[in-house]
C-alpha cells in the first residue's frame, strides 16, 4: 500500500480526551477512529492488525475443532427472561421496538442464543462432544467507557461454547483451551506477561480462569505467585491468600489487563431452555457447557499498552499491519524511481509493504514510521541508491543493515 493513497494521517499531538496510552497512539498513528466514549472506528491500518489478530485465534480454535458461525448480535427478551439474566445483566443493552413494542437487547454475550440454536438440530448423544465459535461485535453499557480499547461499549470479541455429556470430557476440553489460549498470547507477543489467573468459579467449579496481562494500565489487582507462575485475582485472595498450585503465601501483587476468560458453565444455561440428549441407554442426559472468550480490540489495545515506547507502537510480527515499511527519503528522480521499483518487487514477491512516498522531510517519515511501529523500517536514500542497496533496521533496535532487493525478497519470504 502506498501511503499517499492512504486516506488516513498520523497526527503529532495526543487526543485531548484520551489519557490510555492505546488510544492515544492508535488515533494518532491513525489505526483507529473515536466516534465516542466508549466506541471506535477501525481504520485500514487497524483493520489489518485486528484481521492479523482475528487469522492468530482463528487457528487455534479450528485446531481445536471449533466450527465457526455467526449469531445475531440482535437477540429477543424472550431468552434472557428464560435465563434469568434481563434484569440481573448489568451491563445489557435493552430497547422496545417502535413497531409491535417487542423489547430486544444487543448482545454482550451469546449463551441465550447458542443453547437454542444448537437445541433445534435435533442431537444425538453421537454427535456429542462438538464446539462452535464465532468473530462478533459485542455491545456493553459500560458505566464508565474508559481506557481506549480496554474498556468499550462495543467491541469485537471471539466467543467459544463447547458441548458435552460428561464432567470428564467437559473438564478435559477446558485443558486444551486452555493450552491454545497460552499459545494465543505468546503468538501476540504478549506471553511473558501474562498469566493463567485463578477466579472464582461461582457454584458450578471451584475455579475459573482468567488470562491477565501485567501492566501499569491495567484496572485488574491479581497476585503472582513466583513459584508456580499463575496468580490469584482479588477474590481469590479476599478467600484465601495462597497459591492454589502450591499453597504458597508469598504472592506478589500487580495491576493487570484480562484478556482473556474461560469458563465452565456445566448444565446452568442449557437447564435453562431444557436441553437434553438421550444417552446410548435411552436415559436423558443434561447437555454440559463450557464458554472461552478473547476480547480482539482489548487484546489490540493490550499489545499496544506493553509493546510501545517513547515514539509509538512496536508490533509483534504476528499482528503487524505490514511486513516492512518502505521510506522514500529525498525527492530525487534516482531515489523515487529505486524505491518504485523496489515496491513493484517486493510486492510481487508477495511481501506485505507499506511504503511511504509521500512529498514529506526525512524527520516527518522517521518520526511516522516509529509511531506506526511496523516491525522492519526499509529506507531508500540517494546513499543507498548509489550503492544499489537498501538500509534495513528492525523497529525495536538500532542497528541497521544494507541488503539488495533480492536479499530483501528472500529475508521476508
Amino acid at each position: 500500500m502506498r501511503e499517499t493513497k492512504l486516506f488516513t494521517r498520523a497526527r503529532r499531538e495526543a487526543p485531548k480526551d484520551e489519557a490510555a496510552v492505546n488510544a492515544a497512539l492508535l488515533i494518532r498513528a491513525g489505526f483507529v477512529e473515536k466516534l465516542m466514549a466508549g466506541v471506535y472506528s477501525f481504520l485500514p491500518l487497524g483493520l489489518r492488525v485486528m484481521e492479523r489478530i482475528a487469522r492468530l485465534i482463528r487457528s487455534e480454535m479450528n485446531a481445536l475443532g471449533g466450527q465457526e458461525i455467526i449469531m445475531p448480535a440482535l437477540q429477543p427478551k424472550e431468552n434472557w427472561l428464560k435465563t434469568g439474566r434481563w434484569e440481573t445483566y448489568d451491563a445489557l443493552f435493552r430497547f422496545t421496538s417502535h413497531y409491535g413494542k417487542s423489547d430486544y437487547a444487543l448482545g454482550p454475550t451469546h449463551e441465550e442464543v447458542v443453547v437454542p440454536l444448537v437445541q433445534h438440530q435435533n442431537l444425538s448423544y453421537k454427535d456429542f462432544p462438538f464446539a462452535v465459535y464465532q468473530i462478533q461485535n459485542k455491545f456493553r453499557d459500560e458505566l464508565r467507557a474508559k481506557s481506549g480499547l480496554l474498556r468499550s461499549r462495543e467491541f469485537l470479541m471471539k466467543d467459544l461454547y463447547s458441548f458435552h455429556l460428561t464432567e470428564a470430557d467437559l473438564d478435559a476440553y477446558y485443558e486444551r483451551v486452555k493450552e491454545a489460549y497460552t499459545r494465543i498470547f505468546e503468538k501476540a507477543g504478549i506471553g511473558n506477561n501474562t498469566y493463567l489467573t485463578f477466579a472464582s468459579g461461582g457454584t458450578f467449579s471451584q475455579y475459573s480462569h482468567e488470562f491477565q496481562t501485567v501492566t501499569d494500565a491495567g484496572e485488574d489487582i491479581i497476585f503472582l505467585c513466583p513459584k508456580c507462575s499463575v496468580a490469584v485475582n482479588r477474590e481469590i485472595v479476599e478467600g484465601a491468600a495462597q497459591c492454589p498450585v502450591c499453597g504458597s503465601k508469598k504472592l506478589t501483587e500487580r495491576k493487570a489487563i484480562e484478556v482473556g476468560n474461560i469458563f465452565k458453565l456445566k448444565a446452568k444455561y442449557s437447564s435453562a431452555f431444557d436441553f437434553r440428549v438421550k444417552d446410548e441407554t435411552g436415559k436423558e442426559q443434561e447437555v454440559l457447557m463450557g464458554c472461552y472468550g478473547i476480547g480482539l480490540s482489548r487484546l489490540m489495545g493490550t499489545i499496544v499498552e506493553t509493546r510501545s515506547d517513547g515514539k509509538g507502537i512496536v508490533w509483534p510480527e504476528s499482528v503487524a499491519p505490514f511486513q516492512a515499511h518502505l521510506l522514500a527519503l529525498g525527492e530525487t528522480r534516482a531515489v523515487a524511481s529505486f524505491a518504485d521499483k523496489a515496491y513493484d518487487e517486493l510486492c510481487k514477491a508477495g511481501v506485505d509493504v507499506l511504503y511511504d512516498d509521500r512529498t514529506a522531510s526525512a524527520g516527518e517519515k522517521f518520526a511516522d514510521a516509529d509511531l506506526k511501529g511496523i516491525p522492519w523500517r526499509a529506507v531508500v536514500s540517494e546513499k543507498t541508491v548509489r550503492e544499489k542497496k537498501i538500509e534495513l533496521k528492525r523497529r525495536d533496535e538500532e542497528k541497521t543493515m544494507l541488503m539488495s532487493v533480492s536479499e530483501l525478497k528472500k529475508r521476508f519470504a
